[in-house]
């Protein structure tokens, strides 16, 4: 196992900025499992961050190495289910958190490269591998603790097996349609007014039918980039709005009011991603504008109180921020049995190239569908990677390279690692 401290300075132009994070460096801890096999694969995984901190992620990989290495390859990538309740469970670890923040991200990490090396070996992208297991193999991948009152496994297992005879007729759809995408591209808080109104119109030219704004710095500068942006894209392109956790309840309530006739497609993390009634007050109160949260959410239970709370209309998972493709897995099936549709969180460094698995996954095995749903898209990064993602026409069209697409190109990782 080999883990790096990979940083890129996007703070010099201010991509990614936004009322929260003005400055990111998107970062990634990075981490790469090597195997003693003949046939030369190696699985690579990482946790997104935005800079300082990034050194502090990679030590939290680094202590699962004991953990992984010395194990059976075929054995281990067999019962990832296993491997994932060993190290999410592990009582010493478990208590840095229990299942959230820096330690449980970690875990992720190194399960998402275990996901990456058992598709390479399966000579599949990951998200079709995923669409080719069983019902029963996929359940197995979940754990159920915390989850019985809102999902049993049979219930699960019901979801999933309603949807298994059109599996084949929708991976064709979704090889040859692609899968839609909004993009964030031209919303960042620190782009001035020239930038946003060229990239919106860049945004619609390139086929995608919804943008991203970010807002929540200065009411007066959100009704202003707003009125330009909906006037660069016009009337029949959605226009959503993320926060970032920027406002407390009462607050995030007269805001969304004063941009409510801007005709907002949904507001993004209106509040802290812990706070669930804040939430849910917010929803009641701005209805029918839909609330959308979740790229901050530490864990599946997390999202099973705030679905349960009807606290949101859209679930934004992220690849790198629970415990890696088999929690992701469960919220998934939550999502499904509550029937709240899931846009996943994307951007940063590789969020693109890995979540695209997830959400394809879904619409092939899982809630069966594409409709509403959209996987987040922007324009960064993307060419330090093996697979790049390849997004035309406002979709997502399917990898078709084995893994998980989250593997970063050897001169990258060099050229970008902070010496020790």
């Amino acid at each position: 196992m080999h883990a790096h401290d990979v940083r890129f300075p996007t703070s010099r132009t201010l991509d990614g900025s936004d009322a929260m994070n003005p400055d990111p460096d998107y970062s990634a801890a990075y981490v790469r499992l090597l195997t003693d096999a003949d046939d030369g694969h190696e699985g690579h995984g990482f946790v997104f961050t935005i800079g300082r901190g990034n050194d502090v992620q990679v030590a939290a990989l680094r202590l699962l190495e004991s953990r992984l290495v010395g194990r059976d390859v075929a054995a281990t990538l067999d019962d990832l289910g296993g491997v994932w309740r060993e190290l999410v469970h592990d009582s010493q670890l478990r208590w840095l958190g229990p299942e959230k923040g820096v330690m449980h991200m970690a875990i992720g990490g190194v399960v998402n490269a275990l996901w990456d090396l058992r598709a390479k070996r399966a000579g599949k992208p990951l998200w079709q591998l995923l669409s080719s297991l069983t019902p029963e193999e996929i359940v197995a991948l979940v754990d159920f603790r915390y989850l019985t009152d809102a999902l049993t496994p049979d219930e699960a297992l019901g979801i999933l097996r309603a949807a298994e005879p059109g599996r084949a007729a929708r991976e064709a759809a979704l090889l040859d349609q692609g899968y839609p995408a909004y993009t964030t591209t031209p919303g960042w808080l620190g782009y001035d007014d020239e930038k946003l109104a060229r990239l919106c119109r860049e945004a619609v030219a390139e086929g995608f039918t919804q943008i991203k704004l970010k807002v929540g710095g200065d009411l007066a500068d959100d009704i202003r980039r707003l009125r330009i942006a909906r006037e660069a894209i016009g009337p029949g392109i959605r226009l959503a709005i993320d926060a970032n956790q920027r406002w407390d309840v009462p607050e995030a309530i007269r805001w969304i009011e004063a941009l409510r006739p801007f005709d907002i497609a949904w507001v993004e993390e209106p509040t802290s991603p812990d706070d669930i009634l804040g939430h849910a007050a917010i929803a009641r109160a701005i209805a029918p504008v839909p609330v959308a949260t979740g790229e901050h959410g530490a864990n599946r239970v997390l999202f099973k109180q705030l679905l349960q709370a009807e606290a949101m209309s859209v679930l934004q998972l992220d690849a790198t921020r629970v415990a890696g493709v088999n929690e992701n897995v469960a919220i998934l099936l939550l999502a499904a049995k509550f029937g709240v549709r899931v846009c996943p969180h994307a951007g940063g460094v590789g969020l693109c190239e890995a979540v695209q698995h997830l959400a394809m996954f879904d619409s092939v095995a899982v809630s069966g569908t594409t409709e509403s749903r959209m996987i987040e898209y922007v324009d960064h990064l993307h060419e330090h990677f093996v697979t790049p993602v390849d997004v035309r026409d406002g979709r997502y069209f399917p990898p078709k390279a084995p893994g998980a697409g989250t593997e970063m190109l050897r001169q990258s990782i060099q050229e970008h690692s902070r010496a020790e």
